[in-house]
């Protein structure tokens, strides 16, 4: 029975409704439609009911994107991801979404038709990256195609119905000059950090929830010599490291469905030994794997990095112990000292009050002492204050200390930096 003029559906989301199943209804098979054909076809749909409807040009462009995204795209949220504006996307529901823009949270009046079209946008997104989650598995980690994090979670876990997070990424990756110029350090601490990097010594970065890491690990990967081989090591693939041509990116893949065919990070650094890498990049240690990151660094792999979640340095010490003894009994001091012999500088991130993220500490391993790991602070973050408009106002101040370690610089030629760093002088005969 045809809808009367008077049926006619009215609202924007009522009229994007009653086109998309309009269309649906003429398009049988959606793979042998190209994306010039579909927007073309959903164009015409839309201009032919406006003309009846007279739609203004500004809602005819809003629901023929709308259209074509809950074809082609993820939907109710394809604008969104299509926004730079916005960092984060947090559905708690299909009809209650939250977006991070400039360090802000608020909820969006974007939402899902229903709950079976956010499950269809999530099988979508997952099935691309060879990931399964179901009610027997109602948890895992994807990305999408330009590297953006995704986390689902779906019932039974999840209460109120199937939850999605999505951590966007830049298209283009941030550089050193983009976080000097954001105030996450100064143009000192970045050149320091490039020499160290350049000079292969190990880093370890940590910092909290949100604090940048990954961010700020594919900074300074891009400080990697381009004639080096890189191994990088993730969860889910989320490092741009484009200058370095012979690098091999490999990613963890989860069991099937009949708990088999696991590939967990320490299978991938294992085998990454194996590939006559000059650097291995883990994305992120959280538990066992630690000990292979650290044999790793320790096994001639000079110029490794790294990240973990802590709140401080001495957490990240503290959780990498932790993390070690999960993967084989062994005495502290001994992996006190694995650590100290492995990891050369530790740098910190935090995020502040005011939603801005900045390096807080940058330090020196040194070796162990009376049974503790000791630290030498070379750079630590003093906070001034606030400014009338309640950003935090400081900076990464010199501690006074020097670096003892300039061995590794001494070997890569760079005496001028051995001299300034260490406040010692050398000569090429030494």
């Amino acid at each position: 029975m045809k809808q009367t003029q008077d049926a006619q559906p009215k609202t924007e989301d009522d009229i994007t409704k009653h086109l998309i199943e309009k269309l649906r209804e003429t398009l049988d098979f959606m793979h042998s439609t190209t994306n010039e054909e579909l927007l073309e076809m959903v164009e015409e749909t839309v201009i032919e009911f406006a003309q009846k409807e007279k739609l203004t040009s500004t809602m005819i462009k809003r629901i023929v994107d709308r259209m074509y995204h809950a074809f082609r795209g993820l939907g109710a949220i394809q604008p969104i991801l299509d926004d730079p504006s916005v960092t984060e996307i947090m559905i708690n529901n299909y009809d209650e979404i939250y977006i991070e823009r400039n360090g802000q949270v608020f909820q969006t009046e974007t939402k899902f038709e229903n709950q079976q079209k956010l499950e269809d946008t999530i099988q979508a997104i997952v099935s691309k990256v060879n990931r399964v989650v179901n009610e027997s598995s109602p948890i895992v980690d994807a990305r999408l195609e330009d590297g953006s994090r995704v986390n689902v979670v779906l019932p039974p876990i999840a209460l109120k119905g199937p939850a999605m997070t999505i951590r966007k990424f830049p298209e283009n990756p941030l550089t050193i000059d983009d976080l000097i110029r954001f105030g996450a350090l100064d143009e000192e601490v970045g050149e320091f950090l490039r020499q160290l990097v350049e000079a292969k010594y190990n880093i370890f970065i940590g910092g909290g929830t949100g604090s940048g890491k990954t961010t700020f690990l594919n900074v300074l990967s891009n400080f990697i010599p381009k004639d080096e081989r890189i191994i990088t090591i993730e969860d889910s693939a989320e490092l741009q490291i484009r200058h370095v041509p012979n690098l091999v990116g490999l990613e963890t893949r989860n069991a099937n469905t009949e708990g088999k065919g696991e590939i967990t990070i320490r299978d991938l650094i294992r085998a990454s030994l194996r590939m006559r890498p000059n650097r291995v990049i883990v994305g992120e240690v959280r538990g066992a794997e630690a000990l292979d990151m650290l044999q790793a660094m320790n096994t001639g792999h000079d110029g490794s990095l790294s990240t973990g979640h802590a709140n401080s340095v001495f957490d990240m010490l503290s959780r990498l112990e932790t993390m070690v003894l999960g993967a084989a009994e062994m005495p502290i001091e001994v992996i006190r000292k694995q650590i100290s012999s492995a990891i050369d500088i530790m740098v910190h991130l935090s995020r502040f009050r005011d939603h801005s993220r900045k390096v807080v500490e940058v330090s020196e391993v040194l070796g162990v002492e009376n049974g503790e790991i000791q630290l030498n602070p070379l750079f630590v973050f003093q906070e001034k204050g606030e400014s009338y408009s309640k950003k935090v106002i400081g900076k990464l101040e010199k501690t006074g200390n020097h670096l003892q370690a300039f061995e590794k610089l001494i070997m890569a030629g760079k005496y001028d930096t051995a001299e300034q760093l260490s406040g010692r002088k050398f000569s090429m005969d030494n």
